[in-house]
């Protein structure tokens, strides 16, 4: 099987994809969510998918939390509306650290959970991972999670599994929205 490096940002929006793209890959999980703020929210999903992870034998890679960068990145785009130039922005910035991590460890493939969100433009992430993709020299598996029911699927998957399901996004900025 094909080695994916698969960038998550939580359980809930996990547990579909990896029962879907397990069946032809060996998966590895990626949490890079430097984005989550506020830390204590960052944690609680973390603690999440660590918890389900573990319990289904999943190996997940942490990446160190620095909300400092992302606040960087989002310097002069706190007042974009969801779905606008700051999303794009923490697409590009998750996806690249993805891409990277690929590269390093020899992974064949990348892709990430993100399109599974009613959300996030599916058509720009793959866009942004494509583009990555052939710069950093590892395919980037495009998807649109949500379509075909994915996004009700994976609710329901993370009902019966008594997920926490945060309210929103998580960059800080688009919880006061």
């Amino acid at each position: 099987m094909k080695k994916l490096l698969l960038h998550t940002c939580c359980a809930p929006c996990a547990i579909y994809v990896v029962q879907e793209l397990s069946k032809e890959y060996d998966l590895s999980l990626y949490y890079f969510n430097s984005n989550i703020h506020p830390q204590t929210e960052y944690q609680k999903r973390l603690q999440e998918i660590i918890s389900w992870a573990n319990k289904n034998d999943i190996k997940l890679i942490e990446a160190e939390y620095k909300p400092e960068e992302w606040f960087i990145i989002a310097k002069g785009l706190e007042d974009e509306s969801e779905g606008g130039k700051r999303c794009l922005e923490c697409f590009q910035y998750r996806l690249e650290a993805t891409a990277k991590l690929a590269k390093e460890d020899k992974f064949d493939l990348f892709s990430t959970t993100l399109s599974i969100s009613p959300h996030k433009d599916a058509v720009a992430i793959n866009k942004i991972g494509s583009a990555l993709g052939k710069q950093y020299e590892v395919e980037f598996l495009e998807a649109d999670w949500k379509k075909n029911n994915g996004f009700k699927i994976a609710c329901q998957l993370s009902k019966e599994q008594n997920f926490y399901r945060q309210d929103y996004c998580g960059c800080t900025f688009s919880k006061r929205k």
